[in-house]
């Protein structure tokens, strides 16, 4: 990648409020190193992305600290970063911040939330109570859509698998090529039934774009590569991992990671370019996961 530079607000402050601051087979043939696509006929944008489960600013030892959350995804310097677990004014764990723009702020990033839920206020006139997922950017986000796709409802006392919102589409202008961003948290039981449902929704949204659509899926899938319920999405995209994967990928759990749950899926022509997960540094421990970051390159041109 091309060194960047960011402006960011950690070295100035990140408010906490009330006075605290924070000092498959088809596709993957495609993604093949060079890829014809990506480097022939359309000139290449590089372009950093992330999938990172922030576990609503907690570190791996369960303690709040969205100052340590910021600097992690800045040490992996990014150009788009697709989050899960993010709280917005969601409640004492993070102290009722919204943590969505408390990042985007702290990076100098666009940031678009999509909740998953969306409580009415605690108090009147106040803020929504809301929890989801995000996308941060360093470019500008031209278009964004808050899907829904099936769950299991953590908020009613007896849930049915029903439609709900919380699958984000992003559409980044970054430089001369426009790309679909979308960042997703599947379920989390061991029954994979719901988690099933959902993949077949992600495919009927992924489908909607016209075909060419330079597409980017990340997200918690909460299922190791080889589940069945994840093989219908190899047939479609491509597990960047298996393509330029450095080690074995692990992200769960941070402090002892032994499984691979995170993940970014890309569409025909875009070239994978390297793939790694944190080690050490506040990026290994600022969650209960680790982040997935992956070096692409996608094709220029205006692909809606």
């Amino acid at each position: 990648m091309t060194a960047r530079t960011r402006t960011t607000g950690l070295g100035v402050a990140l408010s906490l409020g009330a006075g605290l601051v924070l000092a498959a087979t088809g596709p993957a043939a495609a993604h093949a190193n060079g890829q014809a696509s990506a480097h022939g006929r359309f000139p290449a944008v590089e372009l950093r992305v992330a999938s990172y489960n922030i576990a609503a600013g907690r570190d791996a030892d369960g303690s709040f600290d969205i100052a340590s959350t910021a600097e992690a995804i800045e040490t992996i310097d990014a150009d788009v970063v697709a989050l899960q677990e993010v709280d917005v004014h969601w409640g004492e764990r993070s102290l009722d911040l919204d943590l969505a723009e408390e990042l985007a702020q702290a990076l100098d990033m666009h940031v678009a939330f999509a909740p998953i839920y969306s409580n009415d206020p605690v108090d009147d006139g106040g803020p929504r109570a809301e929890f989801g997922v995000a996308v941060l950017s360093d470019y500008p986000i031209v278009d964004f859509t808050n899907h829904e796709i099936t769950r299991l409802s953590t908020q009613d006392e007896e849930p049915v698998p029903a439609p709900g919102p919380g699958f984000a589409e992003a559409t980044i202008q970054a430089r001369a090529a426009r790309v679909h961003v979308y960042s997703t948290h599947l379920d989390y039981r061991g029954d994979p039934s719901v988690r099933e449902m959902q993949v077949a929704d992600t495919l009927e949204i992924l489908a909607e774009d016209d075909a060419g659509t330079t597409q980017i899926l990340m997200g918690d899938f909460n299922a190791t590569p080889e589940a069945a319920e994840l093989a219908p999405l190899w047939t479609v995209l491509t597990d960047a991992w298996t393509i330029a994967g450095d080690g074995d990928g692990f992200t769960f759990p941070a402090d002892a990671p032994d499984r691979r749950i995170d993940y970014v899926a890309v569409s025909d022509h875009v070239s994978v370019e390297g793939a790694f997960v944190p080690t050490d540094g506040p990026a290994a421990t600022s969650s209960d996961h680790r982040p997935t970051v992956v070096d692409l390159v996608v094709p220029r041109g205006h692909r809606h």
